[in-house]
């Protein structure tokens, strides 16, 4: 508006700023080497599915890892080690029915906190007790399945014993403060090993940190969006970038099940270039962003069957002003039920945005009623 001159920066742009780059609606400045021409961190993708062949389905951290932390403490560098999941345990469940403990609240599986000795909702922060017996048929064998940083911190500790090891996620940082803290102890080198989330992924500069190690990297691959495999590349990038910086070369392993997919191939040789190719690839063969323009549109109500009976009729209208892009849906969304609200959605797909967002804003003025129950995102980051 001002005609002020606007610079983004970042090693991992979206797909949209990529392609604007790539037509020339963007200008485009690379910086192909790091500061001081220091070499980028050697990646070694470990294929966890060899390691529960070889050593069971219970393994959390490879042996490649375990032999690479190891020999970084014996040395006196630092250690980040990454899980995009926070809590102990992801699910509680019955032995004996299957049932497992899922929010009153909302449409997610309550995640095992162990410190707190409670289960949690990680979307509207419910929290109970683990009761003694299961809800739903009054079986006493409760059963925990899968893990997040705070299981993470517990085995390096086990393993460890002797590491001053530092957990850094929404849990441990929710007093003020609390992260500058930690960063800072890192920085001092008072702390060996440091577990966390996204949140020490990005931005961070500490010079002593040789090795970074990637639990589960294909986390988010499975997310019911398109932007999956744009985020675990971009994530895995980020944190495999904190290694290294210093006069030391760094490394970092990463573990996943899916060894061959290219956002994490790409990931692992830092090639922003091959990723971008093969991700416009898929968004131009299914219709996505940045090949299209994308509007999500998401319906609240009282229950399900209120909530895509209303998405149903603001589809009915979006279609009768004419073709002005691809209507998908309406469907439950993706969490079908948040903070007691449920949810249905629908997309707009086309490339006339401005007409596509008129037919959107007639169909609601016809429909005023749902003025507070709707949310329009043009060009959605989230689905």
């Amino acid at each position: 508006m001002e005609q002020a001159l606007v610079v983004l920066g970042t090693a991992t742009p979206s797909l949209e700023s990529a392609a604007n780059a790539a037509s020339g609606r963007y200008g485009h400045a690379m910086l192909t080497r790091r500061i001081l021409d220091r070499p980028l961190a050697s990646v070694e993708v470990v294929d966890m599915r060899k390691e529960y062949a070889a050593h069971g389905p219970d393994v959390i951290l490879s042996g490649a890892l375990l032999a690479a932390i190891g020999d970084r403490l014996t040395k006196g560098e630092q250690i980040l080690v990454l899980l995009n999941r926070r809590g102990f345990a992801t699910v509680i469940f019955c032995r004996q029915c299957g049932a497992s403990m899922e929010c009153p609240h909302c449409s997610v599986a309550l995640t095992f906190h162990r410190m707190a000795r409670r289960v949690r909702c990680h979307y509207c922060n419910y929290s109970t007790v683990v009761p003694k017996r299961c809800g739903e048929c009054g079986g006493e064998f409760l059963e925990q399945s899968g893990f997040g940083t705070e299981r993470i911190e517990l085995e390096l500790r086990e393993r460890f014993g002797d590491a001053r090891i530092a957990r850094v996620d929404r849990d441990t940082v929710r007093r003020r403060g609390a992260l500058a803290r930690v960063l800072a102890d890192v920085s001092r080198g008072s702390i060996d090993i440091v577990v966390g989330t996204q949140m020490i992924a990005k931005g961070h500069d500490f010079p002593a940190v040789t090795l970074v190690g990637v639990v589960s990297a294909d986390v988010g691959l499975g997310r019911a969006d398109f932007r999956a495999s744009e985020r675990t590349f971009q994530l895995l990038t980020q944190v495999v970038g904190r290694a290294g910086r210093g006069a030391t070369p760094g490394h970092a392993v990463v573990q996943t099940l899916y060894p061959e997919h290219y956002s994490v191939r790409a990931a692992a040789a830092q090639d922003y270039a091959a990723f971008f190719t093969k991700e416009m690839e898929f968004r131009s063969a299914m219709h996505y962003p940045p090949s299209v323009a994308l509007i999500n549109v998401v319906i609240k109500g009282g229950s399900l069957d209120a909530a895509l009976t209303d998405a149903t009729d603001l589809v009915k209208r979006v279609r009768h002003q004419g073709p002005q892009g691809k209507v998908l849906g309406p469907a439950p969304a993706a969490l079908a039920k948040i903070k007691d609200e449920y949810r249905a959605q629908f997309f707009v797909k086309g490339s006339r945005r401005t007409a596509m967002r008129e037919a959107l804003q007639r169909a609601l003025r016809e429909r005023p009623d749902l003025r507070k129950r709707v949310t329009v995102d043009v060009d959605p980051v989230n689905v």
